[in-house]
Parts: C-alpha cells; sequence; structure tokens
C-alpha cells in the first residue's frame, strides 16, 4: 500500500467517520460506532496493522497521519458523547420537573401520639396540684426494683412482675416506683411528686404489651392520711375525664403499701348502669394505690414514726384506651396511620 493510497483512503474514513458521529442520536449508538472503528477489528486498527506492509521509509508518515485521524475521530467522538449527555441531563430534568406553583399533595400536618397526649394532661394535672414531675433510669438493679420496695427475693409478689433479666443480674424496670426510692434517697421530706415513663413485662395480648406506660404517684409528709389519697384521686379523675364520675376503693394488697386498694370508677360508657366494657358491673378498675408501708420508708432512711405517705399508679395506656374509647392496646404501638390521624 503507498502512502498516497493510505492518505486518500483515511481521509475518506475520517469525513465518513465524522459524519456517521454527528448523526448518533443516542449514547448506544456512539458507543457502538466506536467499536466499529477502533475495535480488534475496527477500521481504525485494520489501518496500524497495515503499517507492517509498507516501506520502512513510508512506515513513519503514514503512522503519524493515521494517528492524526485516530486522534481527529476521537475527538469528534468525545464532542457528541458530552452533547448526548447534556441532552440526556435535559430530558430528564424536564421529565422531573416540579411546578412549584401547583398546589401541595397529601400534606398533613402531625399530631401527639394519643399516649403521649395523656402523659401530658395528667402533668399538668398534678403541676397544677403542685406536684413534681421526677425521671430515672429504665435499667434497674433489683434492690431498687425489689428489696427497696419490701419485695425480698423470695416474696411471692414477684410472681406479679414477669421480669427482663440482663446476664449481669440487673433488669429493665417492671414499675416506676424505683424513682420514688431514689427520690426518697436523695430528698428528705416533704415529698410531693408523680413519676411517668416506661415499664418492662413479659406479657403480650390484647390488653397488655411488653412494654408500656405508667404514672405513679407519692406524697411523703407529717400527718398524711388515706383521706389526703382518696381526695387527690377524686380530683384526678374529675378533671382527667372532664365530667363528674364515681369513684370506689376495694381492699388489696401491695407490698409497698399498707393497708392498699384498688380504685375503681364509674363506667365511661355506660355512666354505671353496667355495659360490655363494665362487664355489667357499671365500675372500671383504673389504678391501684395505698399507705406508704413503714418498711419502705425506713429502707430509704425515713423514719415511719415521724412521716406517713400515700403512693398510687396509673396504667397510661388504660386511661387513654378509656379516654378515647380504643379497644385494643396494640394499636397505640403499631403506627397505623389511619388510626393515629383520629388524634391529629
Amino acid at each position: 500500500m503507498s502512502d498516497t493510497s493510505t492518505t486518500l483512503s483515511l481521509d475518506a474514513l475520517a469525513a465518513d467517520a465524522r459524519a456517521r458521529v454527528a448523526a448518533c442520536a443516542g449514547l448506544a449508538e456512539l458507543e457502538a460506532l466506536k467499536v466499529e472503528l477502533f475495535g480488534k477489528k475496527g477500521a481504525i486498527t485494520a489501518h496500524l496493522k497495515s503499517l507492517g506492509a509498507l516501506a520502512p521509509d513510508e512506515r513513519k508518515a503514514a503512522g503519524a497521519r493515521i494517528n492524526a485521524v485516530r486522534d481527529e475521530i476521537g475527538a469528534a467522538f468525545e464532542a457528541r458523547k458530552a452533547e448526548l449527555d447534556s441532552l440526556e441531563l435535559e430530558r430528564k430534568l424536564a421529565a422531573g420537573r416540579i411546578d412549584v406553583t401547583q398546589p401541595g399533595r397529601g400534606q398533613q400536618p402531625g399530631g401527639l401520639h394519643p399516649v403521649s397526649r395523656t402523659r401530658r394532661r395528667i402533668e399538668t394535672i398534678f403541676r397544677n396540684a403542685g406536684f413534681s414531675v421526677e425521671e430515672g433510669p429504665e435499667v434497674e438493679d433489683d434492690w431498687h426494683n425489689f428489696e427497696a420496695l419490701n419485695v425480698p427475693a423470695n416474696h411471692p409478689a414477684r410472681a406479679m412482675h414477669d421480669t427482663f433479666y440482663f446476664p449481669d443480674g440487673r433488669l429493665l424496670r417492671t414499675h416506676t416506683s424505683p424513682v420514688q426510692v431514689r427520690a426518697m434517697l436523695r430528698e428528705k421530706p416533704p415529698l410531693r411528686m408523680i413519676m411517668p415513663g416506661r415499664v418492662y413485662r413479659c406479657d403480650s395480648d390484647m390488653t397488655h404489651t411488653p412494654m408500656f406506660h405508667q404514672v405513679e404517684g407519692l406524697v411523703v409528709d407529717d400527718g398524711v392520711s388515706f383521706a389526703h389519697l382518696k381526695s387527690v384521686l377524686h380530683e384526678f379523675v374529675q378533671q382527667y375525664f372532664e365530667r363528674d364520675l364515681g369513684i370506689r376503693f376495694r381492699p388489696s394488697y401491695f407490698p409497698f403499701t399498707e393497708p392498699s386498694a384498688e380504685v375503681d370508677i364509674e363506667c365511661v360508657f355506660c355512666s354505671g348502669a353496667g355495659c360490655r366494657v363494665c362487664k355489667q358491673t357499671g365500675w372500671l378498675e383504673v389504678a391501684g394505690c395505698g399507705m406508704v408501708h413503714p418498711n419502705v420508708l425506713r429502707n430509704v432512711g425515713i423514719d415511719p414514726e415521724r412521716y406517713t405517705g400515700y403512693a398510687f399508679g396509673f396504667g397510661l395506656e388504660r386511661l387513654t384506651m378509656l379516654r378515647y374509647s380504643v379497644n385494643d392496646i396494640r394499636l397505640y404501638f403499631e403506627n397505623d396511620l389511619r388510626f393515629l390521624r383520629q388524634f391529629g
């Protein structure tokens, strides 16, 4: 092959390649053309392989010309690729363009979870009555959770609390009463506080969950009596449900209070007439309470001969269910937006 024939062939190849590159309408088509020209069996590769057949004095000039054409076509490829990339980007931007003048879709204001609403409401009621709000750790030791509350290791009351234990002997608190213990160790009477928070027990059905919320109350001072306890709980029930409801106290047993009682209120659904919810009794259980056991006071260094106190505890989910007429406690934890939107 002479240098003149190579030049003519390369000029024709370059002109054809420039035209075909300019005509490529997409990146896939451009890539296919690149393989056709520069691949192992491509036209430019064939010209490079033909250099071996030339005379030594022609080889240098022919090689320089082939390299020049290769670079020229390569530059045309890069330029066209940049153009196609830009066109593809513009197409995607146009397809995804947002008209900011159009009204938004699916925008709805959020709201507090019903259990959070109940907790805030209870805290407000008791703050207005002069109670402070105390918090404590959810991972507790056995002494604060049981021993200090008059529940020794062999006490049958431990069967009432199906406890989550850690290998090191610590546990997830089964009630918020340990916060009372810590408060009484830290401060001396008079004490007047509530302790809201999460607690944990091995229990799960339509009315129980492994994690739930409690709010407990404690008052310790000179001359505190059961009558004070009844008065505070009666006033709380009226304010929480925003209606006059009957309240009664039934004798019960808790190791950390003596005497102890269960608190029932007049059924909020049938006003005491009897219905399916209250099992035709006209009453609903809402709390446990009692006078602080002298042993508990001794365990935290408070003289039971001088001071007396009362304590009470509510289940927040229970009160929330009664206030909002919810019949399955699991609804509070399933995050179903159809349910939660009702409380927005």
